[in-house]
């Protein structure tokens, strides 16, 4: 299905009708290349780019490849003047190229892309944490991978080969369309994704086994200024914030899901029903007074009138079973992942959820 931009000026005056703008051309996709390389956030506020026209052993280009804060790799190819089919296969040529890079060839391509473009942050450790505050120590770089096709559109073939390799085969594929529109002197650029990238960022292509998601979501509650799990036990809820990369992924969640709780580099600390929808600090109540109103180990009250993308969100729990901080469950083999909340279908979900029943002696 097609998907058609469109942008509408309105001037605040209730008789004037909206006036729709026109479409202009960008002057060509080398110039969408060099736009997405000057801000990231065009395309993903929440990936850090690290290379460009990246050379493949087999003699080809990559245009843009960037990480997520869980270091999978990002395959980003503009359509260009390629058929949409073709360009979707080159990306999955690409991606066979992609899965085999190691550590060294992530950190020197960055390297190679960082003083090219005279970037600040000279090395791939620096940039990681700079950009999502976790050390690249702390994460498996390129244990996934996904690829994005930058397109002005696509034709219906295409968007259902695209469609059956996400909901068939778990092949991390998506597309965005950009469309330039011109009022007056200025000009515009607007952004739409076929699939929402949440859902592609739960469906990655990753090394191992693979089996079907048994329905049980994973949590990461990274403790610190932002929040304390004392707190989450004592008034029943998660959150995240920060980004829209931690905090979007809350969204999955729904009323009656179960929820397996992870404090990143701690270990598991519990286990709750989801009671509700996520919310803002300023929306969430509990026993129907502002989080804020109560006694709380952590002060929230900075995290009042933050922007939406910034803004630190709650989804309310039913605990059916938690430990405090010392008690923290962490075991060999057991799953993790920087993601906020993700659906799990690797064999170490389950060895996971069946260990902490055991250790906490839950049915």
């Amino acid at each position: 299905m097609a998907i058609e931009q469109g942008i509408w000026r309105i001037d605040g005056v209730e008789s004037a009708a909206p006036q729709r703008l026109s479409t202009a051309k960008l002057d060509d996709e080398n110039q969408l290349e060099a736009l997405i390389v000057q801000d990231v956030s065009i395309i993903n506020a929440d990936w850090l780019l690290v290379g460009r026209q990246v050379r493949t052993s087999f003699d080809k280009r990559i245009d843009l490849l960037a990480l997520d804060a869980n270091g999978s790799v990002i395959i980003i190819e503009l359509k260009r003047d390629k058929t949409p089919r073709d360009v979707v296969a080159q990306a999955i040529d690409y991606a066979s190229w992609v899965d085999a890079l190691d550590d060294a060839q992530l950190v020197d391509c960055y390297l190679g892309f960082a003083e090219k473009h005279g970037l600040p942050e000279s090395s791939l450790d620096v940039a990681f944490e700079s950009k999502f505050g976790i050390p690249l120590a702390d994460v498996t770089l390129n244990d996934s991978h996904q690829m994005v096709i930058v397109a002005s559109e696509l034709d219906a073939s295409t968007e259902r080969i695209i469609t059956y390799l996400n909901d068939r085969h778990g092949v991390g594929i998506n597309a965005v369309f950009f469309s330039a529109f011109i009022d007056g002197d200025k000009r515009y650029l607007s952004r739409a994704w076929m699939i929402d990238p949440q859902e592609t960022q739960q469906i990655t292509s990753g090394r191992g086994a693979r089996e079907p998601w048994n329905g049980e979501f994973y949590v990461s509650f990274g403790e610190g200024e932002r929040r304390n799990w004392e707190d989450a036990r004592r008034y029943g809820f998660i959150s995240a914030g920060g980004g829209s990369w931690y905090s979007n992924t809350l969204s999955m969640l729904a009323e009656g899901d179960r929820v397996w709780v992870n404090i990143p580099k701690t270990g598991y600390v519990g286990v709750g029903v989801v009671m509700g929808e996520r919310k803002r600090l300023d929306e969430f109540l509990v026993e129907g007074k502002s989080l804020l109103e109560h006694e709380t180990i952590s002060d929230y009250n900075h995290l009042e009138n933050q922007p939406d993308e910034k803004a630190e969100y709650f989804v309310p729990v039913r605990w059916v079973h938690t430990v405090p901080v010392i008690h923290a469950c962490s075991e060999t083999g057991f799953f993790g992942n920087q993601n906020s909340v993700c659906k799990p279908t690797t064999p170490k979900w389950r060895h996971t959820i069946g260990r902490l029943q055991q250790l906490w002696a839950l049915e």
